[in-house]
C-alpha cells in the first residue's frame, strides 16, 4: 500500500486558544491513537491533500519532530462552511497488528449483460478489509467478465490474499440488472429457464 509523509510537530498545549491560534496560522490540530499514549502535533493543511483528495487509500508515514511513525487516516473534520480541515484524527499501525480499513474495489473484464443492455449495479464501492498492515491492497479486485444479466457478484467470489473481509459472505459487490433496452441472449434464456426449473 503506498505511503505519503506528513511532516508535523507535537502540540505543547492542546486547549482552545492554542487550537484556535494553529488554524489561523494555517495549521491541523491531530491526534495519533493506538499507541501507549496518544500523540498531538500539528501539520500544515496543504501536507493533507494527497490523503484526502483521493479516491485510493494511503497510508502515512507521520514525521513528529524526527520521530517517523506509521499510521492510517481514522477520522477527519472539516469546517462546515469554508470546508477547511480543521482536525485530523490517525491510528498508529503496528507491524504485528491487523487493522481494519475501507479499500475501494476496482472492476476489471467487460461484463456480458452490459454489452446486452443491462445495467451495472455497483452497490459496493469500498470494502472493510482486515489485515496485517503489510497485508492491505491498495484495491480489491472484482471480474466482472463472466456476469451475465440476472448475476450477482458476491464478495465469496473476490480474491483474499492475506486479508479478511469484514462483511457477510452473501453481501452483493456488483450485478448486472435487466434493462428495457436489454436484449437477453440465448445463453442467457437457457441459464434462466434452468434456474427457474430447478426452482420449480
Amino acid at each position: 500500500m503506498k505511503s505519503i509523509t506528513i511532516k508535523g510537530s507535537k502540540r505543547e498545549s492542546v486547549g482552545k486558544v492554542a487550537t484556535k491560534a494553529l488554524r489561523n496560522a494555517g495549521m491541523v490540530p491531530c491526534v495519533i491513537y493506538g499507541g501507549e499514549n496518544p500523540i498531538h502535533f500539528s501539520a500544515e493543511e496543504k501536507a493533507f491533500k494527497k490523503l484526502v483528495f483521493t479516491p485510493n487509500v494511503y497510508t502515512a508515514s507521520i514525521d513528529v519532530d524526527g520521530q517517523k511513525i506509521p499510521a492510517v487516516l481514522q477520522d477527519i473534520q472539516f469546517h462546515p462552511v469554508t470546508d477547511k480541515i480543521i482536525h485530523v484524527d490517525f491510528y498508529q499501525l503496528f507491524d504485528d497488528k491487523e487493522i481494519t480499513m475501507k479499500i475501494p474495489v476496482k472492476l476489471t473484464g467487460t461484463s456480458p449483460g452490459v454489452l446486452n443492455g443491462g445495467s451495472l449495479r455497483f452497490t459496493n464501492r469500498k470494502l472493510r478489509v482486515k489485515a496485517l498492515p503489510a497485508n492491505l491492497p491498495d484495491f480489491v479486485t472484482a471480474d466482472i467478465s463472466k456476469l451475465k444479466i440476472g448475476n450477482k457478484l458476491v464478495i465469496t467470489s473476490l480474491p483474499t490474499e492475506g486479508y479478511t473481509f469484514m462483511h457477510p459472505d452473501n453481501t452483493v459487490v456488483v450485478q448486472v440488472r435487466t434493462s428495457r433496452n436489454a436484449t437477453v441472449s440465448a445463453d442467457d434464456e437457457d441459464e434462466e429457464e434452468a434456474t427457474e426449473a430447478a426452482a420449480e
